[in-house]
């Protein structure tokens, strides 16, 4: 098999599985897609999967297995990511509070897409949970005398990030219809950035409370 990796339409499965099942990157997908329509979705989507890239690469070096080893390596990144979802909820919450937004009949918001897709990235990469994912998830499928373990690594998390770029591109589309046929009531949006604020607040809080197995 290619690159010394094995059960290669298994791992497909696998991958589609996990990246069909909802989550935190799933619902801000389909946070931003409902406030910014399938444009911001997608941006969004592109956020998530640049991030994710950036672990395959780091897990191919073997720098994530550094970041694993190290206790306190980890815990510096998982306390940046926690404190910076938070932030994000904060602002989210407080612009909400003060009226900060434009009108909420106007598909484009403060918020711009190259905000979306930063966020979405450096949530991403500063998630330690991912990196621990692509060290216990990928290496199942690759031999132990596989020629190139570090091409074998990049192969596979290719290909398990095009799949889920795409699938979660396929999500913030289908988000964006569902969005313009519920319409764009006011209570609507003041719930969709509550939600959004108290989510990422959420998941700071369960980020820097995280523990390794």
């Amino acid at each position: 098999m290619m690159f010394g990796v094995h059960d290669l339409e298994l791992f497909i499965v696998s991958g589609l599985i996990l990246n069909i099942s909802p989550g935190p990157d799933m619902a801000y997908i389909i946070g931003r897609s409902a406030q910014l329509g399938s444009k911001g979705g997608i941006v969004a989507a592109l956020g998530i999967g640049a991030g994710a890239l950036v672990h395959v690469t780091a897990a191919a070096l073997g720098i994530s297995a550094l970041l694993a080893a190290s206790a306190t390596a980890f815990t510096v990144v998982k306390l940046a990511g926690a404190a910076y979802l938070i932030y994000i909820g904060a602002r989210m919450l407080l612009a909400r509070k003060n009226g900060a937004a434009v009108d909420a009949g106007s598909p484009m918001r403060l918020v711009t897409l190259a905000q979306v897709f930063r966020q979405g990235f450096i949530t991403n990469v500063l998630n330690p949970k991912v990196a621990l994912f692509f060290l216990a998830f990928l290496p199942q499928f690759i031999d132990t005398d596989a020629p190139s373990k570090m091409q074998a690594f990049l192969f596979l998390g290719l290909l398990f990030d095009l799949n889920g770029t795409l699938w979660n591109i396929l999500v913030a589309w289908a988000s964006a219809r569902i969005a313009r046929l519920v319409g764009r009531a006011r209570r609507l949006q003041h719930g969709i950035d509550r939600t959004l604020g108290t989510l990422f607040i959420y998941l700071g809080i369960r980020l820097a409370v995280f523990q390794r197995g």
